[in-house]
């Protein structure tokens, strides 16, 4: 199975009503638990590194890697995501090393931590679309900045984020203007803001609507019917994984993540995306807690790295079945990125329409 575009993807999943868990990933392991889980519950699956990991794991290693799962999961569509690009050159680069679909996120100015006005992130997403779209990449925006509805902060991690105090309007996308903006970008899928954040403290307590607007996801899919959303900072942080990480040494503080039924209910009604990064994270470095305490003469790094690699395994395959996303993978029929480039440029692909016939 060749490499799938987000756009493709996301509108075999709007076909069937089920979401897509997108990934983050740094190395081999990450990418091996995420990829035997795919395969194990013949799930399609979107992978997707940073701009912290693409200097961290470097371009070529990334791009081999990528090469590798495919050869080794062949039965797999992945489609391999930049995840917030911060201008049209981190964008690109992407596209050439490989990717099948970017994130422009310009509600950020280009240093990542300064909040865009409306224009801005007008001009460099409709930009980075009308490039990608004529190699037939796919392309993510954003429209409202990331932050915690309970403090009024913005969040940053990786080098990404709003810093400081922000207005509450920013913290949330305006449905209006999302119709706006889908419409004046041409963008494949819409990021909103709805109160998440990336890192494991999102919440001081079990989300409720005031915290956690899954109201906004409704009405912005009410206006924006055929309009793939996308949830970001959507870990739910298990509290059984902080407990073992807690009860091996770690100092993770009390915290509470999105629920998994929240982001259900986000899928029954337009999300079709749901980023997770923090839930691997943390299950990987409670194994390696849980190895390091259990036998502190170990020092065979895949002593660690394997326990890790189940742990980070078993969160994938939850989020396949709970997302709709299992028994997807063998439906589809990949279309070469030549072909998406061609319909881009026949104006088939409409934002407004999901046009998949990929079954």
């Amino acid at each position: 199975m060749a490499l799938i575009t987000l756009r493709q993807l996301l509108d075999h999943a709007a076909d069937r009503s089920y979401g897509v868990p997108a990934f983050n990933i740094n190395n081999m392991e990450q990418g091996l638990a995420i990829l035997e889980a795919a395969r194990d519950k013949d799930a399609p699956v979107i992978i997707q590194a940073s701009r912290g990991a693409r200097s961290y794991a470097g371009d070529i290693m990334l791009r081999k890697m990528i090469e590798a799962l495919v050869e080794m999961f062949p039965t797999i569509p992945i489609c391999v995501h930049q995840d917030h690009g911060n201008d049209v050159k981190t964008c690109l680069s992407a596209i050439q090393h490989g990717f099948t679909s970017v994130m422009m996120d310009g509600s950020l100015r280009e240093d990542a931590k300064t909040p865009a006005d409306y224009g801005y992130n007008v001009h460099v997403t409709r930009t980075v679309a009308e490039l990608a779209h004529m190699v037939g990449a796919s392309v993510e925006g954003e429209l409202g900045c990331l932050g915690s509805l309970e403090t009024g902060e913005g969040e940053k991690e990786d080098g990404h984020g709003a810093e400081g105090k922000l207005d509450h309007s920013q913290l949330l996308t305006d449905p209006d203007e999302a119709m706006r903006f889908v419409t004046e970008t041409k963008v494949d899928a819409l990021a909103v803001a709805i109160g998440t954040s990336h890192g494991a403290y999102k919440f001081t307590r079990k989300p409720t609507g005031d915290i956690l607007a899954m109201s906004v996801i409704e009405a912005i899919h009410e206006k924006l019917p055929n309009t793939h959303i996308v949830m970001h900072g959507s870990s739910s942080v298990p509290e059984e994984w902080q407990a073992m990480f807690n009860e091996n040494g770690g100092e993770l503080r009390e915290t509470y993540g999105v629920p998994v039924e929240e982001i259900v209910r986000g899928i029954r009604h337009g999300v079709r995306k749901v980023n997770i990064d923090t839930d691997l994270r943390l299950a990987g470095a409670a194994e390696f807690r849980r190895v390091a305490n259990t036998d502190r003469t170990q020092f065979d790094p895949r002593k660690f790295l394997k326990p890790a690699m189940d742990a980070m395994k078993k969160i994938c395959a939850e989020r396949f079945e709970a997302f709709g996303t299992a028994g997807n993978a063998s439906k589809i029929r990949v279309i070469p990125m030549s072909e998406m480039a061609k319909r881009y440029a026949s104006g088939s692909l409409d934002p407004q329409i999901s046009t998949s016939k990929a079954a």
